[in-house]
């Protein structure tokens, strides 16, 4: 039997790629200042925090949308770590949606949007709450699986210097890695914290382990058996877990027992709510067992 794929194979792909529409970039805005550690936006009032990233050189427009998510994100309960509020507030969401001009100006909203190859761009409230989950500490090294828009590794530069993501789709991952080159010239230095590979996330990158935190972005009915290797003892993983449109996002914890022992704790972080993914394009005509999920 064919194991769990994450996403359709290069067949697919070609054809997603030939028949996608030409993308369009807005032109990049000028140089903001580059990034520091020390960065911290104000978490007082909408006002003082466009003035704050504005004088950075950000759009005041997208800073106020921005705003306006994570204030909706701390009422929805999908954000509530202070780095993680940090991060959230420092990664320009609409920079990763410019790569679809029919979707840059609906960065924020609380949907997912195509990006392009059958792959869509995660909601903000979900990305969120499951960054917090793995609750990345600075110096960790955290390993992603589907890279997609880029948009969540972006959001983990921002927590770790250490962020590794793997994308199967190689125009999908090449672009993206362009994206984050470009963003870096741009101001955005953050992201040469990010590594990137092409290849297939279900056999995680071994020679770059072992990972503290593990984030899945594609649905899988099982945990892939390299992904709990890879993972360190007293690590923490989040995966989407189950049959096609009704997957459980699922916190893995691997704990060391006495002697040697491995135990791994699992836990719902929606308290059982089904969560929805976008099922495997079928393949020659085969449907491939698995899903992935917007990214």
């Amino acid at each position: 039997m064919q194991r769990r794929r994450f996403v359709s194979g290069t067949a697919a792909v070609a054809a997603a790629a030939l028949t996608a529409p030409a993308i369009v970039r807005p032109a990049f805005a000028a140089t903001i200042k580059p990034y520091s550690w020390d960065l911290n936006p104000p978490t007082d009032t909408r006002e003082n925090f466009i003035a704050w990233g504005k004088g950075r050189g950000e759009d005041p427009v997208f800073l106020g949308q921005r705003w306006d998510r994570f204030q909706a994100l701390l009422k929805n309960k999908d954000i509530w770590g202070a780095t993680t509020i940090r991060a959230f507030l420092l990664t320009p969401r609409e920079e990763f949606a410019s790569v679809n001009p029919a979707i840059y100006k609906r960065a924020y909203e609380h949907n997912f949007l195509d990006i392009g190859y059958g792959v869509t761009m995660s909601g903000p409230h979900l990305q969120g709450r499951m960054t917090n989950v793995i609750d990345v500490k600075r110096g960790e090294k955290v390993l992603e699986i589907g890279t997609g828009s880029g948009c969540q590794s972006a959001y983990i530069a921002n927590l770790t210097e250490n962020s590794y993501t793997i994308e199967i789709i190689k125009p999908l991952a090449d672009r993206t890695r362009a994206l984050y080159d470009k963003l870096i010239e741009k101001g955005y230095t953050e992201y040469q914290h990010i590594h990137t590979k092409q290849a297939d996330g279900y056999y995680g990158w071994e020679e770059a382990g072992p990972f503290d935190k593990i984030i899945v972005t594609c649905g899988i009915d099982h945990v892939p058996p390299p992904l709990l290797q890879q993972l360190k003892a007293g690590g923490v993983m989040v995966i989407p877990v189950g049959p096609p449109g009704a997957q459980h996002i699922l916190k893995i914890v691997k704990e060391a027992g006495a002697g040697g022992q491995i135990a791994v704790k699992r836990s719902d972080i929606y308290n059982g709510r089904l969560v929805p993914f976008v099922p495997l394009n079928k393949l020659d005509g085969d449907a491939i067992k698995g899903t992935h999920m917007q990214r």
